[in-house]
């Protein structure tokens, strides 16, 4: 005689054991997503600082005069304020000050908790010394400038940082 026997219930704990494993794996995929997020974000960020760099650094070269009067020198950006340079002639110190007052804007408008300093210093072993009449001839910076933009980034993803991390860049250039 032939027993025969049924297993009832297999199916259904070979079911739960799937949905058990599948749940871990959609857990794993949220975390990624999470840290993915975070990191796109903070490349955003450091793409808008470079941005944001540049765009000075492009302002500064359009006013050679401003630099060597040192009137992009300042610790204390985003700088408050408006300079009309549009119905009124500008001289190169009120064209450096709009290029602060747009730029420092343009910082608290891309950069959480945005702060920046620029400082230029010329070069004392030029083989040339810029008299007061060549500054008509807009006479090439002879020095450099040093650039830092500091902000607030939050959520950097690992364990090692808190949760709003203060970021800093910083550049030295020549306009």
């Amino acid at each position: 005689m032939q027993v025969v026997t049924r297993q009832r219930g297999i199916s259904l704990v070979e079911v739960m054991v799937a949905v058990l494993i599948f749940s871990i794996g959609l857990i794993g995929l949220a975390g990624l997503l999470v840290v993915s997020t975070r990191s796109n974000h903070t490349a955003y960020l450091r793409t808008q600082v470079t941005f944001l760099a540049n765009n000075m650094a492009d302002r500064m070269r359009a006013n050679p005069l401003g630099v060597w009067t040192s009137s992009y020198n300042s610790t204390a950006y985003p700088i408050a304020g408006t300079t009309d340079c549009q119905t009124v002639a500008c001289s190169p110190v009120d064209i450096a000050k709009r290029d602060q007052q747009t730029w420092s804007r343009l910082l608290t408008t891309l950069l959480p908790g945005a702060k920046a300093g620029i400082s230029c210093v010329a070069n004392g072993s030029l083989s040339y010394a810029v008299k007061a009449d060549e500054f008509a001839r807009r006479p090439p910076y002879g020095g450099t400038c040093a650039m830092t933009i500091s902000w607030t980034e939050r959520g950097s993803g690992d364990k090692t940082h808190s949760d709003a991390a203060l970021q800093t860049f910083a550049w030295e250039f020549q306009p």
